[in-house]
């Protein structure tokens, strides 16, 4: 576990949780949890002056004060250690017409940003992707063991509405819009 900031782990009373490993299928979790709509988010970077980014639904505000946000990149994720090197980062907020640049993103072994139009953001130069509803720029706050994930905070240091519009979620298993069905 990689930690920047204070981590104090949780410890559950053995009588109350029993231990729940292997308890849950991974299908059914699955399947219940996308009955939650989530926004797409494109995380981005420049490590050694080259582009990185990943896509990703598992992104929300912690705090106000001090500005937080999190994020959850997989464990299997190339371009988070790269992110993670940067020290800084840009959470794009996708809109409902992006899920080509979401699926860009989530690709391997292509020049992601080759298909992807974006300039570099004012405070941090990580990418800002052309379109997106608004950009955050953030300095690595912490990093957290969550399973087969990370748990990162990151703390604002820069946010912008880049234009109007509706956002790309993602609801059981596919693309949709705010109040559209699917994209």
């Amino acid at each position: 576990m990689t930690t920047y900031g204070r981590a104090v782990p949780w410890q559950p009373d053995d009588d109350l949780y029993p231990e729940a490993d292997g308890l849950v299928d991974h299908a059914r979790f699955r399947d219940v949890l996308g009955r939650f709509a989530s926004g797409i988010t494109v995380v981005t970077a420049t490590h050694d002056g080259v582009p990185v980014g990943l896509t990703c639904q598992s992104f929300t505000s912690v705090s106000l004060d001090p500005p937080l946000v999190l994020f959850c990149p997989s464990r299997a994720s190339r371009a988070w250690p790269l992110i993670e090197r940067a020290g800084r980062f840009c959470v794009n907020v996708l809109a409902a017409d992006q899920a080509d640049v979401s699926h860009a993103m989530a690709s391997r072994g292509i020049d992601k940003f080759a298909q992807v139009g974006w300039r570099p953001s004012a405070e941090s130069g990580s990418p800002v992707l052309d379109g997106v509803l608004a950009h955050l720029e953030c300095t690595l706050e912490a990093v957290h063991d969550g399973g087969d994930h990370h748990v990162v905070l990151g703390r604002v240091q820069h946010l912008q509405v880049d234009r109007e519009g509706d956002a790309l979620l993602y609801f059981k298993g596919d693309y949709t819009a705010t109040g559209q069905s699917n994209v």
